[in-house]
């Protein structure tokens, strides 16, 4: 098989849960420990950072790996969703993985593995930290798939857990109410690991306190520390951070939500040189001004084009929403078009009800099985006060945005990261 064959193979063997949903989803870590003993226990070849939490994984995690790889350290990087190539899911030093190991991986492995009928992401999880161990990275940045404590990435021992935050998202599999969800995402916190949460609620501390706790792991508040003091936006659009540790530092990703992701992000470093990491204040310098370029993080308030400006972001929960609409409204413009789409396992109409209603919406659908017809989000929509027109796919919506749009209007595209994922196939 060539490589589009070897991808065609993965997506209908192990069912991709972007495409599909719950369906995909399979519960406990039975496949994961065969196929880890089946490859040798790889992941006990490097160190490693567990990273989970609602939003901000990615941001974080992409960011560690710049820092990381900026000091010197041959670096590994594991993230979900893909947006435009598979090969994103698993990069060294910035370089997605090779197009003939993946093809190799599933020739040379696939008669072990297809007996089991491992999920999607339990085999890319082997895929990557096969990888990484045949590759002798010296650290790999482990993303979360989905909770923590049934997730098949936490087989792994790493040198710091961090969970960025916990809002409402796959409540069909972590639980209905923040404590709960807090309790499977606390699931990675190790015996004795050191653990930096980025955000907590009256409902999610005490969890992680008490996981922390019976686990005897070194607990870090990130918002107790508070080493972000302040930032601002500069007139190229990054942001500028004042900060305890290094005073100025510029930031690459201009997204409000940075602000806690990079607060998050502080502690972490500090608890990672405890650790024995060393890299150099140019090291952190470099890794927050060039973490797109130096990882290949797309996405995340990504300003594609001027004129008017044209600004999509992967945010698609009601935590991630909220701060993009809280910059929407920073925003200077004549008017505001918002090319929107959704998945049918979010909250719809909790998004829905948070976006603003003096803007004109172009209601379209991603290419995966997921996502909610342009006809029922429209009808949603207009219950909650917004007006716009349905269009089949992402493309028309974007392209009659920019034809109805005046040079001093503003363009948004969003709701989902399989929105951007479209975008960005034909606009890169």
């Amino acid at each position: 098989m060539n490589y589009e064959e070897t991808l065609d193979f993965l997506y209908n063997s192990a069912p991709l849960f972007q495409h599909i949903g719950k369906d995909a989803y399979k519960e406990g870590l039975a496949n994961t420990y065969l196929l880890d003993e089946y490859f040798n226990h790889p992941h006990r070849n490097f160190r490693t950072i567990h990273v989970a939490g609602t939003n901000g994984k990615g941001s974080c995690s992409h960011t560690l790996a710049a820092i990381l790889q900026s000091a010197g350290y041959k670096t590994g990087l594991y993230t979900s969703p893909h947006l435009i190539d598979f090969r994103e899911r698993i990069r060294i030093n910035g370089e997605p993985v090779p197009q003939a190991f993946v093809v190799d991986f599933v020739a040379n492995h696939r008669t072990f593995f297809e007996p089991l009928h491992p999920s999607f992401f339990e085999l890319t999880t082997a895929m990557a930290f096969h990888y990484f161990a045949s590759q002798q990275v010296d650290v790999a940045i482990i993303e979360v798939g989905l909770g923590g404590r049934l997730d098949c990435t936490n087989i792994i021992q790493p040198d710091l857990s961090i969970i960025t935050n916990i809002s409402f998202d796959h409540v069909q599999f972590l639980g209905n109410t923040l404590a709960k969800i807090a309790g499977e995402k606390a699931g990675i916190i190790k015996p004795g690991i050191p653990v930096v949460i980025g955000e907590t609620t009256p409902e999610t501390k005490p969890v992680f306190e008490a996981r922390a706790k019976e686990a005897g792991a070194p607990l870090t508040f990130a918002e107790e520390e508070r080493l972000l003091q302040s930032s601002a936006i500069n007139e190229s659009g990054k942001r500028i951070y004042q900060t305890a540790d290094y005073a100025e530092l510029e930031g690459e990703l201009g997204g409000l939500c940075q602000l806690k992701n990079t607060n998050t992000l502080l502690s972490a470093i500090r608890q990672l040189k405890k650790a024995g990491y060393r890299f150099t204040e140019q090291d952190v310098r470099k890794g927050f001004s060039r973490v797109c370029e130096l990882t290949g993080l797309m996405g995340r308030w990504q300003r594609l084009e001027e004129n008017p400006p044209l600004v999509c972001d992967t945010g698609h929960n009601v935590g991630g929403i909220s701060y993009i609409v809280e910059q929407l409204g920073y925003q200077k413009y004549d008017r505001l078009h918002i090319v929107m789409g959704m998945v049918n396992d979010k909250d719809i109409s909790g998004v829905l009800a948070m976006l603003p209603k003096n803007a004109v919406y172009y209601f379209t659908h991603a290419s995966v099985k997921r996502a909610l017809p342009e006809s029922q989000l429209q009808s949603l929509a207009k219950k909650a006060g917004l007006e716009g027109d349905i269009y089949p796919d992402v493309a028309t919506a974007v392209s009659a945005a920019k034809a109805n749009a005046d040079k001093n209007d503003f363009i948004f595209v969003g709701g989902s990261s399989f929105i951007v994922a479209d975008l960005l196939k034909f606009h890169v």
